[in-house]
């Protein structure tokens, strides 16, 4: 027999009770992960939805009569989305075809991470609840948003309208909130609309038209809570949370004298699952700000990021620090999303853009600084899913202290390739993310007749640059985005994006001439190149006979490379666009040409007798390491994301 004194006995319960404290909790945690194994949830980030059918409260205008559909539409002219990096009008049928594939199967929880409005007006506010109320009570879909910058625009509401909206006879029509406020140098081919539906709405209305999308808590709710509340997960009431919904208990100083809302929240909608919607957006006071701090004009726009939440907004940082800590601690899985990446989304190719394109270009004051994914993965973030860029891609960072941040890009519906993420919870701390592609949109097509009627416009003004009305031929979204993208590049990219000697000369070239730059071995076979705009000269015997070797090596004929720098330059955007989604598109033969062209550069870049490197093999020597890149880092289209160890393994077959 083992005699104890009191005090022993104290302890020897006490360790007791610790050691069936942890076993117990293991298997709570055990048994609730088999629960939540298949559980599954959508991201849908950057619908932009502009409500093609929606009515002004204060004003009988409803736009212009589709002849196709007899139903009144207001829509954006062809000619407006064509200059965006956004769809404006055919991305509202493609959100219904997301929703629609998401209630097919089953899905029970959405998140939107942000801008899921035109620019957060009070109409397209109201299209959104509608829809979104709809598959809620039809199919008991539950919607979780959080902040983008177009929702809102600025922290408190503000004056604003378009100029291009699409009017009668193919016009432009202005719609704007406030009498006297048309400024653009467009002519003014119709009366100006004013209605106050088409204002920039800021939080209060953005929050309150939107607060039983997770805004607000809800009873069904395990757990509801933001940066400001004082309660926990143990002593959670629904009392309690709504009182911490209310927005004048959500607000901070991002400067001195200057106090503005953070809509930050973490809800647990089914047990087990803790989803954390992270504002991002930071209103940083203008220099010459007024005394007037509820003037959205005194705050500068939000699109820069987790930048400026290092600066001005580092409450956040400490926040999911203690709910990453109490998640942890009670065995929840914890999924993050915002609108802003956490990680560079030009797969660190960001330095190599900057010395190609200049410091100013591709919004390089977007990409996040180290200093971002250091911090919020040694704040217990594991995997993070963000919007904004309008693009496909996978981060991953790994910080001295061992920690992994995992961030995914997710695609806008309103641009090439239009898609949402899928993750499924899985088993042993493994979730499985899928890159769910919108290509058939019923009704796609259904505005294209008044486009016709816009173009015939446009040609009789004689308009220069007129969008290229093939775009009215596609067969499907997924192509129609597609030609989006072309004629981005063709009316927009060219002119803004690139060193003009580097795009004369691409736009110049075919696969030939430029296999033929990268086996270039003298001065003398550059400079004629340059100076003549010509190729394959008698002269250069050298040159010609490495590039017969290269296509003799790699079985390929002059034929093959009969693609020109524009084909190049395109399906370059395809890939910074959709990652590997684009390859279906650029089509394998072309990606191994590209390779191919990329080898031979680089083989022969530290081969060449030139005294220096010459400006334009820098550009192309940069132009072609950026590409690559694009290519061949991290999955992005069906991968799983281990949470423990945060390796992600590609599961395309």
């Amino acid at each position: 027999m083992i005699f104890r004194t009191t005090s022993q006995h104290k302890i020897y319960f006490l360790r007791l009770s610790i050691v069936f404290f942890i076993f117990l909790n293991c298997k709570v945690t055990a048994q609730q992960q088999k629960r939540l194994e298949g559980t599954q949830i959508a991201f849908l980030s950057d619908v932009h939805l502009q409500d093609l059918y929606g009515k002004f409260s204060d004003n009988n205008y409803r736009g212009i009569l589709n002849p196709k559909t007899g139903k009144y539409t207001l829509l954006r002219s062809m000619a407006s989305q064509l200059h965006s990096t956004r769809i404006f009008n055919e991305n509202y049928f493609a959100f219904i075809a997301a929703l629609e594939d998401i209630a097919k199967r089953k899905i029970k929880y959405v998140a939107l991470p942000g801008d899921y409005t035109d620019d957060g007006q009070p109409i397209h506010v109201r299209g959104l609840a509608e829809i979104l109320n709809q598959y809620r009570k039809k199919y008991n879909i539950e919607f979780f948003i959080t902040t983008g910058n177009h929702d809102p625009v600025g922290p408190f509401a503000q004056e604003s309208g378009k100029e291009d909206f699409l009017g009668e006879e193919g016009k432009n029509q202005p719609i704007y909130s406030k009498e006297g406020m048309y400024t653009s140098n467009l002519k003014i081919e119709l009366p100006v609309v004013v209605t106050a539906d088409i204002a920039k709405m800021g939080y209060l209305g953005i929050t309150e038209g939107l607060k039983n999308f997770g805004f607000h808590p809800n009873k069904k709710y395990k757990f509801w809570a933001t940066p400001f509340s004082t309660y926990t997960s143990q002593n959670y009431s629904f009392e309690k949370a709504s009182q911490a919904a209310l927005l004048q208990n959500r607000v901070y100083h991002v400067a001195a004298g200057f106090e503005v809302p953070d809509v930050s929240y973490v809800v647990e909608p089914i047990e087990g699952i803790w989803l954390m919607a992270i504002d991002g957006n930071v209103y940083i006071p203008k220099k010459n700000a007024t005394v007037d701090t509820k003037d959205s004009q005194n705050y500068s726009e939000s699109s820069t990021g987790y930048n400026n939440v290092l600066s001005n907004k580092k409450h956040l940082i400490k926040w999911v620090e203690d709910i990453s800590a109490q998640a942890k601690q009670q065995g929840k899985i914890l999924i993050a999303f915002s609108h802003f990446p956490m990680i560079d989304f030009n797969d660190d190719a960001s330095a190599a853009i900057k010395e190609l394109l200049g410091p100013n270009k591709w919004q390089l004051n977007r990409v996040p600084t180290e200093e971002v994914a250091q911090l919020f993965a040694d704040a217990g973030l594991k995997i993070h899913f963000g919007g904004h860029m309008h693009i496909n891609d996978t981060g991953v960072r790994t910080t001295a202290k061992g920690n992994t941040l995992v961030n995914i890009q997710t695609p806008s519906l309103a641009a090439y390739i239009p898609a949402y993420k899928l993750l499924t919870i899985k088993k042993e701390n493994l979730v499985d993310i899928q890159t769910i592609t919108i290509d058939d949109v019923p009704k796609y097509a259904e505005l294209f007749d008044l486009y016709q009627i816009e173009h015939r416009f446009l040609e009789s003004q004689n308009t220069q640059d007129i969008w290229n009305i093939n775009i009215l031929k596609t067969k499907n979204y997924h192509d129609f985005t597609d030609f989006h993208l072309k004629e981005l590049v063709r009316l927009r990219f060219l002119k803004d994006d690139w060193p003009n000697g580097f795009k004369d000369f691409i736009l110049n070239t075919s696969g030939e001439d430029l296999l033929l730059l990268a086996n270039i071995k003298s001065e003398k076979d550059y400079d004629e190149l340059l100076k003549n705009k010509a190729f394959y000269k008698n002269e250069w015997t050298e040159s010609q006979l490495e590039v017969e070797k290269t296509l003799t090596e790699n079985n390929l004929k002059k034929e093959d490379l009969n693609w020109t720098g524009y084909d190049f330059l395109v399906d370059f955007y395809r890939f910074r666009s959709a990652d590997e989604l684009a390859l279906a598109d650029v089509g394998e033969k072309r990606v191994k040409q590209y390779k191919l062209l990329s080898q031979v550069f680089f083989e022969n870049y530290k081969e060449k007798n030139l005294s220096k490197e010459k400006p334009l093999q820098n550009q192309m020597r940069l132009f072609l390491l950026i590409f690559n890149k694009f290519m061949k880092e991290v999955p992005a289209d069906h991968f799983s994301v281990d949470m423990n160890s945060g390796v992600v393994k590609s599961l395309v077959e």
